[in-house]
């Protein structure tokens, strides 16, 4: 691993007094850029590098990250070596660069805040966020609130991957919400793919650390939408990742599956990818061959994994069940393994009440995937609590102002670990996994 990372069981007390290293900018800046060789990621100096994260979400409708009504960015940054993270998945949607481009009124943070708020709860938000971030003020705009944080990552060493989670601005996800598949109401492709360029050539004229992007977030079912199909998929996925190696050469791409990125082994068994008897992509087939694309050294594959059935799977049986969807994408010695890419879990996670962990197999049995695979991952999440979350697929649709977020590795003012026994049995464990 390139840095120095936190060991299970180091005590709380040296984590609260914990500082990032000096020297710790540099050499996240200078392991960049990424490429990948077979089923490694590699570091510009020819080693193999590991994400390491959590998410840090700022794709809801205000459309800056979580959290600044309650701390700086300076400090929230400073959570990530604190924790032992190399990395961050920032999570943005299309709406942000849409509005941006047609110069949109409301992208400034007085009326991101109350046009997603209300005038009381926007303003006493509003005013908040000014007090922890006094660089800004009510005209600062989206777009600059998100320098300020790439900027204030790239300076601590925080390794930045981009994730395009939504986009409409909204909590992700639901079946038949308007933003999960090609063509649904709010998911327009080529707005999709013009935003998904805007950000990484953005990211990499400002951001030193900004390393990669993932073209989508938990592909869906959609009932009003293009076939919901592997062909489907196929073509925008391979049109979006065309779009952003031309405004970026050097970023890493992630392509994330389908049914809410939960399998994706049709790409590294080298499937056809078909499409569906009696729709628009009926008779139509492709086939994901790494070699014909130009970014061909820069794919990536993500995979997500919760346990929202509370599985009391052995890990033997947990294991072999998630491996099948595609996991063949890092074992060279499955015969049945067509291509090798990176495989990236980039969501996991669960509630942090202090006893979930050890509820269910799921903490334990991921930890012995990632020992076993040697995976890089990405938590859900370090946010404590959210400015707003409207709940889609919700009846009646739920909106919730100022909620708390039991899944978040800080608490709900953004100043304190959730819940330390749950981090010494899952986020240390899996960063010992890749250490040991």
């Amino acid at each position: 691993m390139l840095f120095n990372i936190f060991v299970p069981g180091l005590l709380l007390s040296s984590l609260a007094s914990a500082s990032p290293s000096a020297s710790r900018p540099k050499r996240a800046a200078s392991i960049l850029p990424l490429s990948t060789k077979g089923r490694d990621i590699i570091d510009a100096n020819g080693d193999v590098f590991h994400f390491v994260s959590t998410n840090w979400p700022g794709h809801q409708e205000i459309m800056i990250p979580e959290g600044l009504q309650h701390s700086s960015i300076q400090d929230i940054v400073a959570w990530f070596p604190k924790f032992g993270l190399n990395s961050v998945r920032l999570t943005f949607a299309i709406e942000m660069i849409d509005d941006y481009l047609a110069n949109s009124p409301n992208q400034t943070l007085e009326k991101s805040v109350i046009n997603a708020l209300g005038q009381s709860n926007g303003t006493k938000v509003l005013n908040q966020i000014l007090s922890y971030n006094p660089q800004f003020t009510k005209n600062t705009t989206r777009l600059q609130v998100w320098d300020a944080v790439g900027k204030e990552l790239s300076k601590q060493g925080v390794i930045i991957h981009l994730d395009n989670h939504v986009s409409k601005a909204f909590w992700c996800c639901a079946d038949d919400d308007g933003n999960g598949w090609f063509g649904e109401k709010f998911f327009g492709v080529e707005s999709w793919k013009r935003g998904l360029a805007f950000m990484a050539k953005h990211a990499k004229e400002n951001w030193p650390t900004y390393s990669s992007i993932g073209l989508r977030n938990e592909l869906r079912p959609a009932k009003v939408s293009e076939p919901v199909d592997w062909y489907t998929w196929y073509v925008h996925m391979t049109a979006a990742a065309d779009a952003v190696h031309k405004a970026d050469p050097d970023s890493l791409i992630f392509f994330s599956g389908l049914a809410y990125d939960t399998y994706i082994d049709p790409i590294p068994l080298g499937k056809t990818l078909n499409g569906t008897a009696g729709k628009s992509s009926a008779n139509k087939t492709a086939k994901f061959v790494p070699g014909e694309f130009a970014y061909k050294d820069k794919i990536v594959l993500e995979i997500h994994k919760y346990d929202f059935e509370a599985t009391q799977d052995d890990c033997a049986t947990f294991k072999r069940k998630w491996y099948q969807k595609g996991f063949q994408a890092i074992n060279p010695a499955d015969p049945a393994t067509k291509y090798l890419f990176p495989l990236v879990i980039s969501e996991w996670g669960f509630i942090h009440n202090g006893t979930y962990w050890n509820q269910t197999t799921y903490a334990k049995c991921l930890v012995e995937m990632v020992k076993e695979y040697q995976v890089s991952w990405q938590h859900w999440e370090l946010s404590g609590s959210f400015y707003l979350q409207t709940r889609p697929g919700r009846k009646p649709l739920e909106t919730i102002i100022a909620g708390e977020e039991f899944w978040g590795l800080l608490d709900y003012n953004w100043t304190a670990i959730r819940s330390p026994i749950t981090l010494e049995n899952s986020l240390y464990k899996m960063i010992g996994a890749l250490n040991g």
